[in-house]
């Protein structure tokens, strides 16, 4: 089934996704909060939107960006580990009542794991596990999340990403040459874009629905292993990491998904 889609939020991510649900033949709506950007999404077959969600409300023509959709993907990075003051909550907020006016009957809520707290027992996280209940990126995480959720003029499934990466943007690369890096024996959580894209487009094909999913590829090497056998294949100076202090961290579960999805992921890390 051929579906409009509005993806709100046209960057690293949901751009090439919007690319790729009008390959796959669905129209394809977009926001982006450059104008510049307007002219690329345009000659990608993507219709464009200047629209721009803030605290004190939303900027741009966010009606016609929804209208005659009946999917929204909604990728907004909430950016408070750079920002803090930012109430992403409030955000949400002021977006809800467009897209209860709108046509838009389903909505894939973009989410992050760090909804859960890392520990020292660095423990195996599904979908049931305990949230954070003292982080503030967490907090307004959850709190936005329960806003769609529970709103009954739509359907709504959140996926939690893990740590995204892919084309030239890989954590190894920021780590490169560090020192005193913390959590050398922590799990490592990470999901390409790839593997983030195919399935969005898998949600959307099958219809799944009013569900919670956690994503990452199913493969957990400790901080240390990974990001230093990465920096060695790139021949990149090698980060080095303190083992005086325990690691804390945790190991996100993607089983439900991929029983539920069936979905096997592209690349395992």
């Amino acid at each position: 089934m051929k579906h409009k889609i509005c993806v709100i939020g046209c960057g690293w991510l949901g751009f090439p996704l919007a690319t790729s649900l009008v390959k796959k033949g669905h129209l394809v709506k977009g926001s982006t909060r450059s104008s510049e950007k307007i002219t690329t999404l345009n000659s990608n077959t993507i219709e464009g939107f200047l629209v721009q969600l803030s605290s004190e409300g939303i900027i741009g023509d966010i009606e016609n960006c929804l209208e005659g959709c009946d999917i929204l993907v909604l990728n907004i990075p909430p950016g408070l580990r750079n920002n803090p003051e930012t109430n992403y909550v409030k955000q949400m907020q002021y977006l809800i009542p467009f897209v209860e006016r709108s046509s838009v009957k389903a909505i894939v809520f973009v989410s992050s794991t760090s909804v859960y707290d890392d520990s020292e027992l660095c423990p195996i996280i599904n979908e049931s596990s305990q949230t954070s209940t003292t982080s503030n990126v967490a907090l307004q995480l959850l709190t936005a999340e329960a806003l769609f959720m529970n709103n009954s003029n739509f359907k709504t499934t959140i996926l939690r990403f893990s740590g995204l990466y892919g084309d030239n943007r890989h954590p190894a690369t920021f780590l490169s040459g560090k020192e005193n890096l913390k959590n050398p024996e922590a799990p490592v959580n990470l999901i390409h874009k790839s593997d983030c894209i195919a399935i969005i487009e898998r949600i959307i094909k099958h219809d799944v629905w009013d569900e919670i999913f956690n994503a990452s590829a199913p493969f957990h090497p400790s901080k240390k292993d990974y990001y230093t056998s990465i920096c060695k294949a790139q021949n990149l100076p090698l980060p080095s990491f303190n083992s005086a202090q325990k690691s804390i961290g945790k190991l996100i579960d993607s089983s439900k998904l991929a029983h539920i999805l069936e979905y096997e992921f592209k690349i395992k890390l």
